[in-house]
Formats: structure tokens, C-alpha cells, sequence
């Protein structure tokens, strides 16, 4: 007979996976990890048997406790499942993601509702972050309907608001990793920043792009996609994290500059495929490469006082990222805070069977 467990299945941005509380999953990694890839289907091109949709944005998995930190409502694990091969990757954090996690713990008791707004404080496990999230809960419960479209969802939804508190240097310690703004791989200029996401941002130009290509487009020109990989690999030594090849991080992230400074092209991979639309957290970080002098996403235009509304445009639309900072007479101090919105739809929850 096969075992069910209970599960929750959202699109959460412009994600979608099943949430799920940790006391649901078996405790130990290696049998947790089999359960997930049984859940989803993977690895199967088509996941005929399981949750996952044949893409990395629908291979999502979210895991949900009460958190260890004093500071934080819950845990939040994030686990992308691959479709190629057996692997659960627990390395990276996911903004999409994260969004739904506000609702979920709601609704799961792990955090007391307001009567029309509740905070819902966020420690990511993945890179030891922390996320504020602003759930509309009208009468003290989640409120999913409401009329704000996010690019790369047709229905309109009740914001949620996230608060990125603690993302610079989450993963490896260092804002900019190797220790350079900027500097040549393979002769492209490029950024490595380690900002809510770890990338290494590349100077479309410099590859011959104009940065507004399609995912298609960019698919199909085979030099360009070897070239991307092998930047990856090469900026991943750089940063001290040796082979990456099985692993979804860093993220390559084609930049492209625009006519109007507050927009920049955003091409984000996942790692070997174009994202259609666009990570949160790769979106965040690309807002802050934006305000520090002698990045490749700089320009001297985006200081405009202490508060900063960026585009991020990406092949779906765009997602606004608002970044605070201090600043003293010199200029660029410190970031405080930055933020965008994101929407989140229950599909259903009920039991998954696996097995």
C-alpha cells in the first residue's frame, strides 16, 4: 500500500512546488530526499508520475518549520529537485518560493494572524538569511484574491511583501567574493556578488548579445550557451567553490544596459537553462550591484537619495526591487534593507501518495 503524507501545492511567484511542515518528511536527508524525488517524478522529462511540470520552475520544494533563531517565526528549506538526475539541491535560496512560506505558516498555526496584515519573519537555512513577509490576512485569515499582477502570471493576486533583511555575502561570506568588482573571465567582463543570490553578472555586450534575447534565442546559439558555462565554471573556481558542474550555483546572469538607467536586461539562468521569468532573489542582487561604483550594472544615475526603485527586466516583464541604504557625504555606505513583491495561489492540499 503506498504512504501519504500531507502536502500543499502553490505557485508561489513565478514558481510552483508543494510545501510541506519538516515533521512531515522523514528526518534524515538521504531517505527525505528520496521521498521528494518520488513526490515529483524525477527524473523524468515529463514527471508523468509526479507533481513536477518538466522544468526547474516547477520543481520547487519548500519545508516549513517553527523556527531555532529568536528573531524568526519559521525555518524555511528550500530544495530544488533535479529532472536529469537523483538530486536534491538544498544549496540555494529561492525568492519565488519563499513568498508562499508567509501563507503556508499561517495557515499551519506557526504564526498567529493580524487582522488585516501579519509579518511573518523568515530564516532561510539554505544561506542563513533572514526575510520579513507581509501576508494580507482581512479577519485574521490569508486573503490569496486581490488585483496585483506580477510579470509571468496571468492571474492578479494579494501582494506579498518581502523584506530581504540579512542577504550580502549569505553564501560565502563575501559580498564580492573573489574580491573584485569586476574583473576579465574568458575575456568578458564580469561581477561575482554573492547578494540574496550567488552569481557571476555578464557583460552582454562583451558577448556579442544585444541583452534582450529571448530564452529561445539564446538556446539555440550554441557558441553562446558553451560560453556561459564556461564563465560559470570558471568564476566558480574564482570564488573558491570549485567543481560546480553538478551544482545550481553560481547562477550566470546576462546584464544588459538600456536607455533608461532605472531598467536593466536581465537574462538570469538556472544555471543551464534561461529563466522565462526571473529569480526574486537574482533580482535583488542585481539592484544592488547596481549601486556600488565599479560593478557592471553600475551607473552613477540610480543614487538617488537614500531610497531606489529598479527594473529588473527579464523575457516575461520586469519585478520592481526597492534598495535602501545609508549613505554619508562620500556616497555609498551601507545597505539596510531591500524589497519587491511577489504573489502567491493555493492549488490544493491534501495528501501526495508516494511510492
Amino acid at each position: 500500500m503506498k504512504k501519504s503524507i500531507p502536502c500543499t501545492l502553490m505557485r508561489s511567484g513565478t514558481s510552483r512546488g508543494p510545501f510541506f511542515l519538516k515533521d512531515w518528511l522523514p528526518e534524515k536527508e538521504q531517505q527525505r530526499d528520496a521521498v521528494l524525488l518520488n513526490i515529483m517524478g524525477a527524473p523524468h522529462a515529463l514527471q508523468i508520475s509526479g507533481l513536477g511540470g518538466g522544468s526547474s520552475l516547477t520543481n520547487k520544494v519548500a519545508i516549513v518549520s517553527k523556527s531555532t533563531q529568536p528573531d524568526c517565526d519559521v525555518d524555511y528549506l528550500f530544495a530544488q529537485v533535479s529532472i536529469e538526475s537523483n538530486t536534491v539541491d538544498t544549496k540555494p535560496n529561492c525568492g519565488n518560493m519563499l513568498a508562499g512560506v508567509g501563507p503556508f505558516a499561517i495557515e499551519q498555526g506557526l504564526v498567529v494572524p493580524e487582522a488585516s496584515q501579519t509579518c511573518v519573519r523568515v530564516y532561510n537555512i539554505n544561506t542563513r538569511s533572514k526575510t520579513d513577509l507581509l501576508v494580507c490576512t482581512p479577519q485574521g485569515k490569508v486573503a490569496y484574491e486581490g488585483d496585483v499582477l506580477i510579470d509571468g502570471v496571468l492571474d492578479p493576486a494579494a501582494p506579498i511583501h518581502l523584506n530581504f533583511k540579512q542577504m550580502l555575502g549569505s553564501s560565502t561570506g563575501r559580498l564580492f567574493p573573489t574580491g573584485l568588482l569586476k574583473q576579465k573571465i574568458l575575456g568578458v567582463d564580469v561581477t561575482c556578488i554573492d547578494a540574496a543570490q550567488l552569481m557571476v553578472l555578464i557583460d552582454s555586450k562583451q558577448m556579442g548579445l544585444q541583452g534582450d534575447e529571448t530564452p529561445s534565442q539564446l538556446h539555440a546559439n550554441a557558441d553562446v550557451m558553451a560560453k556561459i558555462r564556461g564563465i560559470r565554471l570558471a568564476a566558480a573556481q574564482a570564488m573558491g567553490l570549485g567543481d560546480v558542474t553538478h551544482t545550481v550555483l553560481p547562477k550566470p546572469v546576462l546584464i544588459g544596459k538600456t536607455n533608461d538607467w532605472k531598467i536593466i536586461n536581465s537574462r538570469y539562468f538556472t544555471p543551464h537553462v534561461c529563466h522565462s521569468t526571473h529569480a526574486a532573489t537574482g533580482a535583488v542582487g542585481i539592484a544592488i550591484a547596481a549601486l556600488i561604483n565599479g560593478t557592471i550594472v553600475f551607473h552613477e544615475s540610480t543614487k538617488i537619495k537614500d531610497k531606489n526603485h529598479l527594473f529588473i527586466a527579464h523575457p516575461s516583464g520586469k519585478i520592481e526591487v526597492c534598495v535602501d541604504y545609508n549613505s554619508n557625504r562620500h556616497g555609498f555606505e551601507k545597505i539596510t534593507n531591500a524589497s519587491l513583491i511577489r504573489t502567491a495561489k493555493k492549488i490544493f492540499e491534501g495528501q501526495v501518495f508516494v511510492g
